[in-house]
């Protein structure tokens, strides 16, 4: 007979063996450069590194952090390995002692997850979008596989399922503070979450706003234009993204990325139009924005690619 398995859709033994031991989650937390900043009272974030997930920077690539409340901690993202998750811990440890009660995994990529482990002990709800267990469920085993090839077995932990869904609208109430989710449309991925700490006014879109960094897609192109423009509706200014700055104005910087989709959606289209090729498309679609985006030879082929297979079909 199988293990038992909890809500988390993990045993104890899973987490052993899938690198998340908690006897060794200390030994994980000792690197000096792990910082968080507080953007506003309360809400600590720490800005992950425009680069490649490497075994040097433990896939420490997307901005995480945690927002504390009269009676809980809200982690608003939980890192891109077990290592990155334990650190993020650590630093709320030293922040405060209230007790960790949510940890929102705010789409599938492994940048943004594969830390959930390392709160296994504090036994929290783990919040996902309606689609993320089925996507979790078809890629997690791969991408905890790549990752162990990356980053060493030690530093990558397991696949940790969302135990709380959100399919259009939630609220959290920390103490005193309420934090609202919403649950997107196909954009950046299918199973994109966004939170909104209404007592700081800051808006945290996760992946559907990249700032700096080459956005990557993984949804619908349109989807994402579609869902950026209805949440510049909704008047937000202050935001954290997903990828760049700590603070940025949330009109002028979904602008810029806005300005990119629609450029590759535009250029895919005349190609597709023309009779033109993938191939075609590659060699010549958005290269106007290289230089507004780091990282853009590592993504811009890639989405070229998922935009004109969404594309040729419309």
């Amino acid at each position: 007979m199988p293990p038992a398995r909890g809500l988390l859709g993990v045993t104890r033994r899973d987490a052993i063996f899938g690198g998340a031991c908690l006897c060794c989650l200390p030994s994980l937390g000792r690197a000096k450069d792990f910082r968080v900043e507080e953007v506003a009272p309360g809400v600590f974030m720490r800005r992950g590194v425009d680069r490649e997930a490497s075994q040097e920077n433990l896939d420490a690539i997307a901005n995480i952090g945690f927002i504390v409340g009269d009676d809980a901690v809200l982690v608003t993202e939980s890192g891109g390995s077990l290592a990155d998750g334990v650190r993020l811990r650590k630093a709320i440890r030293e922040k405060t002692a209230k007790p960790i009660k949510y940890v929102v995994l705010s789409h599938v990529h492994p940048d943004h997850v594969f830390g959930a482990g390392a709160f296994l002990e504090d036994a929290p709800a783990y919040i996902g979008h309606a689609k993320l267990g089925p996507a979790l469920a078809a890629r997690g085993d791969f991408y905890r596989q790549r990752l162990m090839a990356l980053l060493g077995d030690a530093n990558v932990g397991p696949v940790v399922m969302p135990t709380k869904i959100v399919a259009a609208r939630e609220e959290i109430d920390l103490g005193g503070r309420v934090v609202a989710l919403q649950a997107h449309k196909p954009a950046h991925t299918t199973s994109d979450l966004s939170l909104f700490d209404r007592a700081s006014g800051f808006f945290m879109p996760a992946d559907l706003l990249f700032v700096g960094r080459m956005p990557s897609l993984d949804g619908s192109l349109t989807g994402w234009i579609a869902e950026l423009e209805a949440l510049q509706a909704q008047s937000f200014g202050k935001a954290v993204p997903g990828h760049g700055p700590l603070t940025v104005d949330f009109p002028s910087a979904s602008e810029k990325l806005l300005r990119y989709l629609k450029i590759l959606r535009d250029g895919v289209r005349a190609e597709i139009d023309r009779n033109g090729t993938i191939e075609r498309a590659i060699e010549t679609v958005a290269l106007s924005e290289k230089t507004h985006w780091a990282l853009f030879d590592e993504y811009n082929r890639r989405n070229i690619t998922e935009a004109y297979r969404e594309l040729e079909w419309q």
